[in-house]
């Protein structure tokens, strides 16, 4: 029975990577094994007991104010202890996490094969998304099997040679989602209801996450200083911001945001509920890649608080719209959405391009076929 380790440590990770853990478990023909770092410590916990994942190896490397430097060093020191104690057949990681990065890493120092899910994704800008652009291009490299979630993340690896062992197969956290809402759907909704019993959803409710690396400092401030004019020029309406834990996101958000009335600044929602409030939403303002790609299936635009993206299948698909981070443009379209129906509509019904929910399916039907 071939063994299979799946390397994680974010909250987006195992979003992502929790329905191919199950429907691999599911099949009875690996033995499955997870070990995550911990790079995010709590809002990894509740994604793991919302979907029922159990952890083989918790490396617990959480830190506050840990550095690039801290996870790095770290993560690759204890995962080359795990490996030299358990070696599987074949790694999983996700995306463009420093663990993401460490996991291939590792696997490559002990010559162990590893697959890349969410392979390919490019913005072209080393320092944007910073530290993720070079996390990727370097897994990319490093891996042997490549999952693209779309035919333009394929020509990506394409682009840098990797041609050998690359599939497209959407993105699994379309699957997630999925998942999510069935699972939301067998509850009583009025439990939701009662935890956001301070927004009125009567109004029109824009939900807001932000937390880029690259934005810290006067980008990140400049958001703020829109998302509290937009507060204050439409009253009618509920801003609702589940603040990032970071202290570099929590000191300006509090200090520029905290008078407004109808700003709603929260701690971290577990996904269930971040998923329920973006299906209530009029749309979403973030700087976050996975909901660029969950709120297209929802039917909810996107304005990316970035001055650039790797997800630009939802840019030219029409369902989000890059605003960068300065205040005057992000106001602009942000009030656009709130005023012009026809325009609001326009983003509202585009089909996601980034997935159907059955991209877990094809990864294990490929590697049944493919992967000895």
């Amino acid at each position: 029975m071939k063994k299979l380790l799946f390397i994680f440590g974010t909250r987006p990770e195992a979003i992502k990577l929790a329905p191919l853990i199950l429907k691999a478990k599911q099949t009875g023909t690996y033995q499955v094994k997870v070990c995550v770092t911990a790079q995010h410590r709590e809002m990894l916990d509740q994604v793991l007991s919302f979907f029922g994942v159990e952890v083989d190896f918790d490396l617990n490397l959480m830190w506050p104010n840990q550095s690039l430097f801290d996870i790095t060093s770290k993560a690759l020191i204890a995962l080359g202890k795990v490996l030299s104690k358990d070696t599987p057949d074949l790694i999983f990681v996700q995306g463009d996490t420093t663990t993401a990065f460490v996991g291939a890493l590792a696997g490559y120092y002990k010559k162990i094969k590893v697959a890349h899910i969410e392979a390919g994704l490019r913005s072209g800008n080393k320092f944007s998304p910073y530290p993720e652009e070079i996390n990727r291009i370097l897994v990319g490299h490093l891996g042997d099997y490549h999952f693209t979630p779309t035919i333009r993340a394929e020509k990506n690896l394409s682009n840098e040679g990797i041609v050998n062992n690359v599939w497209t197969v959407g993105n699994t956290v379309i699957d997630a989602l999925y998942m999510c809402l069935d699972i939301i759907k067998k509850e009583r909704e009025q439990k939701y209801y009662n935890y956001f019993d301070f927004v009125d959803f009567s109004k029109k409710i824009v939900l807001v996450t932000g937390h880029r690396r690259e934005s810290f400092g006067k980008p990140f401030e400049n958001i703020c200083y829109a998302l509290k004019a937009l507060g204050e020029t439409f009253k009618g309406s509920e801003i609702v911001y589940p603040v990032h834990l970071n202290p570099n996101v929590r000191q300006p958000v509090n200090r520029i945001l905290k008078s407004t009335k109808n700003v709603h600044l929260i701690e971290p929602l577990e996904y269930p509920y971040l998923v329920w409030l973006m299906n209530r939403a009029h749309f979403v303002l973030t700087d976050s890649g996975g909901i660029q790609e969950e709120a297209p299936t929802l039917g909810k635009p996107v304005l990316v608080m970035r001055d650039i993206t790797e997800r630009l299948e939802g840019i030219e698909a029409g369902t989000a719209k890059i605003v960068g981070t300065q205040k005057e443009n992000i106001l602009k379209q942000a009030s656009t959405l709130l005023t012009n129906r026809r325009e609001y509509e326009r983003m509202a019904k585009v089909t996601n391009p980034y997935g159907d929910g059955k991209a877990a399916g094809r990864i294990l039907k490929i590697l049944r076929r493919e992967i000895h």
